[in-house]
């Protein structure tokens, strides 16, 4: 499956997954460049409006969105990718910071990918997030004792199973206005999480990176 990688203005942790397989797209969101260079990478392609920053004289792959428009530039770069045939999206740079309205936009947009047929993983503090929507994931035990979130996304979210976690779940129905989902653990990884009908952002911890 081709992968793209997203690199957007927020705050950067590290890579859990570099680009540099045959086919790899890696395209920065406005300054997203800035981190796209500390990792070490130059992007195939940047675009934005660049209220963030100026565009690079010196980098000539860039579009130029509008101000005034309904995508954010991750959203934006998300398009592009799908419409490269990428199936497959990691996303740096898409939570912290200082714009939480941010970070709610990319995990609504890691929906958006999934009603595409494609998947996308959100990269936090040591934190991962993704989507499933009318389906089930095997969530990997990559922590001892590893933190796990689960949130509706939509009026109601019916048929939630969870196993191999500290506080189960079956047959469950998860609503927006209260976060049952909210700090369970992984107690015998694999763990599954499946909903019947409904859309859920599912979040897990990640081992430390070491940065050295």
């Amino acid at each position: 499956m081709k992968r793209c990688f997203i690199f957007a203005a927020g705050t950067f942790y590290g890579l859990r997954q570099r680009p540099g397989e045959t086919g790899d797209l890696v395209i920065a969101a406005d300054a997203g460049y800035q981190t796209c260079l500390q990792a070490g990478i130059v992007p195939d392609l940047l675009l934005g409006d660049f209220d963030s920053m100026e565009a690079p004289a010196d980098f000539s792959r860039v579009r130029r969105l509008p101000v005034e428009k309904d995508d954010t530039d991750t959203l934006a770069a998300l398009r592009t990718g799908l419409e490269a045939g990428c199936g497959e999206f990691h996303i740096y740079g898409g939570t912290g910071g200082k714009r939480l309205d941010h970070t709610l936009a990319n995990l609504q947009s890691l929906l958006f990918l999934r009603r595409r047929g494609a998947r996308g993983w959100l990269y936090g503090d040591d934190f991962v997030w993704t989507v499933i929507e009318n389906e089930a994931l095997e969530v990997p035990g990559t922590v001892g004792w590893g933190l796990f979130s689960a949130f509706c996304l939509g009026d109601r979210a019916e048929g939630v199973d969870e196993t191999g976690f500290q506080y189960p779940l079956e047959e469950a129905v998860l609503t927006p206005d209260f976060p049952i989902g909210v700090s369970n653990h992984i107690t015998a990884p694999p763990a599954r999480i499946s909903v019947r009908k409904g859309a859920l952002a599912v979040g897990w911890e990640l081992p430390p990176l070491d940065l050295k």
